[in-house]
């Protein structure tokens, strides 16, 4: 199959296209309205600010052919700021609407731990994948977390988190000075990781076949 990279003049599609690639799949990288709704599975990648990278979707028309291929039920992948990108709005230097992919809002992280000690923001580094409070491994049966167990560390770099409106839409959290950050979070066929799969070493290319397995099925 191939998995298509949306261009839209932000992000980290290199090292993407890098890691998809070594997954043994076909990569096409695209700013094509009709290619990226004619695709097989469709990845948003992202660094920046949200405001940013909404502009660059909507300058090239990116907005609606997104929309369009994620009403199909096809599978649809964003990476750290493509994942916050996937939900309603966020407050990032003001506040900017989303894609509406996943009803939630993106929200500054704080910058004290639970004890009211200063940490640093951004959160950058490596962490651990926790199930959702009450959830069980099986979870994560049939989704990019199968064949996972809690604890696997991943790379993150981001000062601003997800708060998915429904619960059930966080797929794994992480905690960052004792407070609970999304870390996967999941609708449908519509799936978002706050890390860096691509940076997170066998884990994330784990993590990214899956993706491409579970794209395979549908």
């Amino acid at each position: 199959m191939k998995a298509t990279i949306i261009d839209y003049g932000i992000g980290n599609i290199l090292s993407v296209a890098r890691a998809l690639s070594n997954c043994g799949t076909e990569i096409l990288v695209t700013d094509s309205p009709e290619e990226i709704i004619n695709s097989e599975a469709l990845i948003l990648p992202g660094v920046g600010a949200f405001g940013d990278g909404m502009r660059g979707l909507r300058e090239k028309n990116l907005l609606e052919p997104i929309k369009i291929y994620a009403s199909k039920g096809h599978p649809f992948m964003g990476i750290c700021l493509g994942m916050q990108m996937m939900l309603s709005t966020s407050e990032e230097f003001g506040i900017h609407e989303g894609l509406s992919l996943i009803p939630g809002r993106v929200v500054r992280m704080e910058g004290t731990t639970i004890h009211g000690e200063p940490h640093k923001i951004p959160h950058i580094g490596w962490n651990n994948l926790r199930l959702p409070l009450g959830k069980t491994n099986s979870f994560w049966e049939k989704t990019i977390l199968s064949g996972f167990e809690e604890n696997e560390e991943v790379y993150f770099v981001h000062s601003y988190t997800a708060v998915p409106d429904n619960e059930e839409h966080r797929l794994a959290d992480a905690y960052y000075g004792g407070r609970l950050i999304s870390a996967v979070i999941r609708k449908d066929n519509l799936w978002g990781c706050q890390f860096h799969p691509e940076k997170s070493g066998l884990v994330g290319l784990k993590i990214i076949e899956n993706f491409l397995q579970y794209s395979k099925a549908i």
